[in-house]
């Protein structure tokens, strides 16, 4: 899962049965987009944006980390990099076009590596038949070739859905009501105002 608040790596064996593998420790992958983004002048919300222009720079142009790359968990943190791109910000008096595309790209090319080398490190370590990425950073194009490309040169199956469905909360909310539907009468329902919110 990739999205503004989240960044999961999780092995679901069956419905229900999800298991947790690492995740985000401070800034999620599409947090660190949005500030970045702001940074170098670009529109809210930050990944749409910086996925637009990316194509027309060189993402080799700045040499951005790849934070915990090479740590044995899968956790992800991207508060170092939105720190090291803010920095990088401040040494550049201006920022033509140019510049701007090629910061997009370089940062883009940085978080989409971590997420996909982990991804497919975690697919290995645990032998998963297949790879399914959901969130609204899923949405990014750059993603979804980095995951394809590598996984299935991996051998596994990738399945990343189309933009509208990685941004939208609702087609999330009635795939749960679907596999979840449990009708009740409502004169025979009991309230229980001690539930936990987990």
């Amino acid at each position: 899962i990739v999205s503004g608040s989240h960044s999961d790596l999780l092995m679901v064996t069956g419905h229900g049965e999800i298991k947790w593998l690492g995740g985000t420790r401070d800034d999620a992958a599409g947090e660190s987009f949005d500030k970045v983004a702001r940074l170098i002048g670009l529109p809210y919300p930050g990944g749409p944006a910086i996925d637009q222009l990316a194509p027309s720079g060189n993402k080799d142009a700045i040499k951005f980390s790849r934070p915990m790359i090479n740590s044995k968990d899968f956790d992800f943190s991207f508060s170092g990099i939105k720190t090291e791109a803010s920095r990088y910000r401040e040494k550049i008096n201006t920022i033509n076009k140019a510049k701007q595309a090629d910061f997009a790209a370089s940062f883009q090319e940085a978080v989409v590596d971590v997420i996909a080398t982990k991804t497919l490190r975690a697919a290995k370590q645990y032998k998963v038949k297949s790879i399914l990425a959901g969130g609204g950073v899923a949405a990014n194009t750059r993603l979804k070739k980095e995951l394809q490309t590598r996984g299935l040169e991996a051998g596994f199956k990738v399945f990343v859905p189309p933009p509208s469905l990685s941004t939208d909360n609702g087609a999330v909310m009635a795939s749960y009501a679907y596999y979840n539907w449990n009708p009740q009468t409502p004169l025979t329902i009991e309230a229980d105002p001690t539930l936990d919110f987990e």
